[in-house]
């Protein structure tokens, strides 16, 4: 038990056992504000910052998360975190369990370990990175919308990164209003930052240190639009000579054949040789490489609500080329943060990239990061991030009681 004198809001922070930056920036700025995180998390984020505060409790429930593992191995390993997640929801102190990521079984996660929590009396809070992923993804179905419908009407409050995002849940699920908080989405401080240069780390990635260098990072999937980036690179290179671009991140399950087809695109426009790749999960200690490396990160997405890359980005103080898309308008300023050009339109966004490179942004590079990443950190703070989920935590705990009562889920 809690003592009196320690903190009155205790939270399980249930992570799914990954998303390190955005978990831990969460827990280091509640735990600052004097709230109590039960971190449910995992191997893969087991920080040293989870064990030096007196305001944070680290369980890991998820253990060994290794992709190289045998198929029989992986299986036994998840059933047996869902036994003990199982455990610790009837057992655990908190009366608050706060859903940043669903686990493996999305749509067992979804109704009976939702209708689970319901039952043992916690008041849940759920955070919607994606309001629908699958309908993003192009593969939307009826049994994917009825299981997120019942975790949305079983949340006891949710929160989105934009307010598009809350007219999505408004009018697609049917959630009322006053359930639905807009957080901003926070800067990504995990990566290590280091003395290394820009120059240095073009060197390393066997660029020069006057070329032109944008970049595309993260899991490489349809959504995401690089086949228009692809298109649009042969009218880059006319324009920006000597402009090359990064690729950088591993294919997204499901994606393969479409990076096969981008690939295949490539070695059309006579745009191979122009392109650094390394189609690889990209570890943390490694991300200062790429994104000081680069002049400038490039969204080509056609769906989107926000991007966590938008994020890391400008936490790297690089601004970013981004398609009129979700909120990256909102983030993405033209002449300050980068440019915003239309979705799917190869010469839109060869103009933007143009137009940057002979823009001031790309001239004085070193000031520019600067006001980019003072600029992110105003507006991202995790400490305004925690404060606002705080407040929300509180109010619903102003009875003092368990949650016995369960909503209609259909």
């Amino acid at each position: 038990m809690i003592d009196a004198d320690e903190p009155t809001v205790t939270v399980g922070l249930l992570t799914g056992g990954d998303d390190l930056p955005y978990a831990l920036g969460l827990t280091r700025s509640l735990a600052a504000l004097g709230v109590f995180v039960e971190f449910i998390g995992s191997d893969k984020v087991n920080a040293p910052e989870l064990h030096t505060s007196r305001f944070i409790r680290f369980l890991n429930l998820r253990g060994d998360q290794r992709e190289d593992a045998p198929v029989l191995v992986k299986a036994r390993r998840l059933l047996k975190y869902y036994a003990r997640l199982i455990v610790y929801a009837a057992r655990a102190e908190p009366p608050i369990f706060h859903i940043l990521w669903n686990n493996k079984f999305e749509y067992f996660d979804r109704t009976i370990l939702m209708l689970y929590y319901r039952v043992c009396g916690r008041k849940v809070v759920f955070t919607a990175h994606n309001v629908n992923a699958a309908r993003r993804d192009g593969h939307d179905s009826w049994l994917n919308r009825i299981t997120l419908r019942i975790q949305y009407r079983l949340a006891n409050h949710i929160f989105v990164h934009t307010e598009k995002m809350k007219e999505e849940l408004k009018n697609d699920f049917q959630v009322p209003a006053e359930k639905i908080t807009v957080i901003p989405f926070g800067v990504y401080e995990t990566s290590p930052r280091t003395e290394l240069t820009p120059p240095e780390a073009k060197r390393r990635l066997g660029l020069s240190e006057g070329e032109p260098a944008m970049l595309f990072f993260g899991q490489i999937a349809s959504y995401k639009g690089l086949e228009h980036l692809v298109d649009a690179l042969p009218m880059i290179t006319a324009k920006v000579p000597g402009a090359r671009l990064i690729i950088a991140g591993r294919v997204k399950r499901g994606h393969e054949a479409y990076w096969e087809s981008v690939k295949k695109r490539l070695k059309q426009q006579g745009a191979w040789e122009a392109t650094i790749r390394r189609i690889d999960h990209i570890p943390e200690a490694e991300l200062e490489v790429y994104f000081k490396a680069a002049d400038v990160l490039i969204l080509p997405y056609t769906s989107i609500f926000q991007s966590g890359v938008l994020f890391l980005s400008f936490g790297f103080g690089l601004p970013v080329i981004a398609t009129d898309v979700g909120a990256f308008r909102d983030d993405v300023i033209d002449g300050e943060t980068g440019f915003i050009c239309a979705p799917g339109d190869p010469h839109s966004l060869a103009l933007a990239v143009e137009r940057y490179f002979k823009s001031p942004l790309y001239r004085d590079i070193d000031l520019t990061r600067r006001n980019v990443e003072r600029r992110i950190r105003e507006g991202h703070s995790w400490d305004t991030v925690a404060r606002i989920t705080e407040r929300v935590y509180s109010s619903l705990l102003k009875d003092g009681r368990r949650d016995r009562e369960l909503p209609k889920v259909l």
